[in-house]
């Protein structure tokens, strides 16, 4: 059973299917193991199924992200991962960089959920990755279906599909066409 919920709003519901790639670094395999696994019930809970890939570290995510955009067909990205001062030498770079280039693929139009966890210790990162805890794989989750739903409802606002009355093919300035 899945924790608590810590989500201001309702999952979104869809009318048509979700694809979410989840990209975790199971740097710290349990904390991976519990975010991954809080992660899986929300987006099961809304629908959307789920696909997974590894990558060494927190660094490497955005890549991920950015590779699996122009070359897959997912909806969403869940960013999953773990950081933990004094347990590495540029721990302010690894987080800062990390969290910059997940916002800037979001500022592009990706819908991302990002939990990738910047803690002092590991016992923090572990009550954070915990789903009887405070669910942050989940959390992340939540917030890529958030984008999604988002994304959809303006989109489909917007974008028409073949030809609009506007255009005229073809044939006599009175609008008769030969087409």
């Amino acid at each position: 059973m899945a924790g608590p919920s810590h989500h201001i709003m309702p999952l979104p519901e869809f009318d048509k299917p979700v694809k979410i790639l989840i990209v975790a670094s199971p740097y710290y395999k349990d904390i991976s193991d519990h975010q991954i696994a809080g992660a899986k019930v929300e987006i099961e809970k809304a629908g959307a199924t789920w696909d997974i890939v590894h990558v060494p570290g927190a660094l490497e995510i955005p890549t991920a992200i950015g590779i699996a955009e122009r070359m897959s067909n997912f909806d969403g990205y869940v960013a999953l991962g773990c950081v933990v001062r004094g347990e590495t030498t540029h721990y302010d770079t690894v987080c800062n960089d990390s969290s910059r280039a997940v916002q800037l693929l979001g500022l592009q139009g990706l819908c991302i959920g990002n939990g990738i966890l910047t803690v002092e210790t590991y016992e923090q990162a572990a009550v954070r990755a915990d789903p009887d805890q405070m669910n942050k794989g989940g959390g992340a989750a939540a917030a890529a279906l958030h984008l999604i739903a988002l994304a959809r409802k303006w989109g489909s606002a917007t974008k028409g599909v073949g030809f609009t009355k506007e255009i005229q093919l073809a044939g006599d300035a009175d609008g008769k066409t030969t087409a």
